[in-house]
């Protein structure tokens, strides 16, 4: 494999580490070696806490590779019986650092137990999800999730390389932990996790969001979807099974998403919950992981009643770009009880707080110089055979293409794209996908974006199942008026290309 361009230079010599054996390790360290955002405060430390750490791995990941994982060791979890209380998710390489999120990160993970599932949405043990954004759980004071030693855990992981090189990484998870042993667990109040996700079931719950859909620049799914259930019941609604205190929650978006909603419909009236906020600190607004979503107050505590339908909504911002692949997830904590505030008498839907603040990973946000040849000043070559997309470059219209020519079809006519890398090495799925012209700026999480005017995406072409297309080809709309067509790679931002149509 080559390095292609200056963005993966940078990290020569820091990240491309020799590829081990899979092994796990567990670290415990005392309470005061914790650390955490001061911005992390859904709830002060529990009594009796201990602030454990552990780390999956090493998991190899292979050059440009995007897929959907399982863990297949044993996954690092506490000794001994007790309750958790929090968790901080993260991914590191082999030296502990951080890697930059444009170059390698942990689209999302999935924590689950095989042995004890509790999760009565998703008919599993899933009890912890986190995305890109690192969004802790933490429980308030005085309640846990019940953890039982001999519970066998595994994780759902899609590790995301945005490079055409191999990483070592460990996926890790820092966890408070109260022991059964400890005299404080006496006084915890067990909680349970509900997975509300506006696509719930699906191994990849995702859905698209295009320019200008919607009303006034924003789409809300699913209210503003074209049958986005197919007929079937929505995805979104769960019915309360008892009386409960909801505890706790946080939205999980992609970048472009603005807000995740909870509802409450009870008896033909609907209350609003919570609304979790995402706090962008890219410079560019809502178009990058470098944001925070916004947690309930320790204090939250909303009463429902059981035959109460809880449902969640996904809202995303559509003037600036598409979103592809986009997912709404809010995981619910609950306790049996009915001390909580009724949300059908009182405001419950109060600002939250968020879980911290701008990390340094997400410091290159990239578009600001050109690095790259404007592609559609290219000469036109009439082409009537499939384009390859072979090491990373598409075979003619590369933007890095020494003979600087770009594929040209009639209007009405369709180019055919061919990736040749996928059945090479698991995981590289690569994509055409339409952004403004010339698209020629240095990479970063905020650029390039699917922002062009006349919209096109071709999927991950791939054939492993989720999340790939299910296809390695595919052709570029007949109605394509004519012009020059710039497009990236949302997979691997850093490939680029052009084409044209003629009259």
């Amino acid at each position: 494999m080559h390095l292609r361009r200056g963005t993966f230079a940078r990290w020569l010599g820091v990240v491309l580490v020799p590829l081990v054996g899979a092994l796990t390790v567990a670290v415990a360290v005392p309470s005061a070696a914790s650390s955490r955002p001061k911005q992390a405060v859904w709830a002060s430390d529990q009594p009796g806490v201990q602030h454990l750490k552990f780390r999956y791995g090493p998991v190899k990941i292979e050059p440009g590779q995007n897929n959907i994982a399982f863990s297949d060791a044993e996954v690092p979890k506490p000794t001994v019986d007790g309750y958790i209380v929090a968790i901080k998710p993260n991914l590191r390489l082999e030296n502990g650092k951080v890697p930059a999120v444009d170059i390698v990160h942990l689209h999302h993970g999935v924590w689950g137990t095989k042995t004890a599932p509790r999760d009565l949405t998703r008919g599993s043990g899933a009890f912890f999800a986190a995305g890109e954004e690192k969004t802790t759980m933490r429980l308030p004071k005085g309640y846990g999730y019940p953890y039982f030693a001999a519970d066998q855990w595994d994780i759902n992981y899609m590790l995301h390389d945005l490079t055409p090189n191999p990483f070592t990484v460990y996926i890790t998870y820092d966890i408070d932990f109260v022991p059964s042993s400890a005299p404080e667990a006496a006084a915890i109040t067990p909680a349970r996790p509900i997975w509300m996700d506006v696509q719930r079931g699906g191994i990849y719950p995702v859905f698209d969001v295009l320019k200008g859909s919607g009303t006034n620049g924003t789409f809300t799914y699913p209210d503003q979807a074209q049958d986005p259930y197919h007929g079937r019941p929505p995805k979104n609604v769960w019915t309360v099974d008892r009386d409960s205190v909801l505890l706790g929650t946080a939205g999980h978006l992609h970048p472009g998403g603005l807000h995740t909603d909870l509802w409450v419909d009870r008896a033909g009236q609907t209350a609003h919950a919570f609304e979790s906020d995402a706090k962008y600190f890219e410079p560019a607004g809502a178009v990058s992981w470098d944001v925070s979503m916004t947690g309930t107050r320790p204090d939250w505590q909303v009463q429902v009643k059981q035959g109460d339908q809880m449902r969640i909504t996904a809202t995303y911002d559509t003037k600036r770009a598409s979103w592809y692949e986009s997912m709404g997830i809010m995981v619910v904590w609950m306790a049996d009880g009915t001390t909580g505030r009724d949300p059908f008498t009182t405001d419950v839907n109060q600002p939250g707080i968020l879980t911290h603040g701008h990390l340094p990973e997400n410091d290159n946000h990239g578009g600001t110089t050109a690095v790259l040849p404007n592609a559609t000043k290219f000469t036109p070559v009439a082409q009537s055979q499939p384009i390859g997309i072979d090491d990373f470059i598409y075979g003619i219209g590369d933007m890095t293409s020494a003979t600087k020519t770009i594929p040209s079809v009639k209007a009405g006519q369709q180019l055919t794209f061919v990736n040749n890398d996928a059945p090479k090495l698991n995981g590289i799925w690569h994509s055409i996908t339409a952004c403004k012209a010339p698209c020629n700026k240095e990479t970063g999480i905020a650029y390039p974006l699917a922002d062009a005017d006349v919209q096109f995406d071709s999927g991950q072409l791939g054939v492993a199942g989720p999340p790939t297309a299910g296809t390695i080809s595919w052709q570029t709309p007949a109605d394509l008026p004519p012009g020059e067509y710039t497009y990236f790679c949302r997979i691997h931002p850093d490939m680029r290309g052009a084409f044209d149509i003629t009259q």
